[in-house]
């Protein structure tokens, strides 16, 4: 098991920006991939961006692509989600997620969870 730790969220005007981060505990994090999630109210959960356990590889949903970058830092067991040009429906609670082995999409691939990150951009 991994532990997770979100933070960095907040409310920005659209056009702005925010960069959240997630700090990993208990495992070696190099041996994880990475991803961001993001859950809007009466919403399911859904993929925002992954990337892979050397950085080698990145994923993002087409709804962020150009806009968001997913990056990490093994060495202080760290992975980031840079957002910039926010709209509004980037409002969310933002999860980091890890998942033992390659890069995947879908949540229910991933079995280590943070407790979230509240993101709110105004119009």
């Amino acid at each position: 098991q991994v532990q997770l730790t979100e933070s960095g969220g907040g409310l920005v005007q659209a056009g702005g920006s925010l960069r959240l981060s997630c700090v990993a505990s208990g495992r070696t994090f190099s041996n994880y991939a990475m991803g961001w999630f993001r859950q809007a109210p009466g919403k399911e959960r859904e993929f925002v961006s992954a990337i892979s356990r050397s950085s080698g590889t990145t994923s993002y949903a087409n709804s962020v692509k150009g806009r968001f970058t997913i990056s990490r830092d093994n060495a202080k067991n760290t992975v980031y989600l840079q957002m910039n040009s926010l709209k509004p429906e980037d409002t969310a609670v933002y999860y980091c997620a890890a998942r033992w082995g390659v890069v995947l999409t879908p949540p229910r691939e991933y079995d280590n969870w943070g407790q979230g990150t509240q993101v709110t951009v105004s119009s």
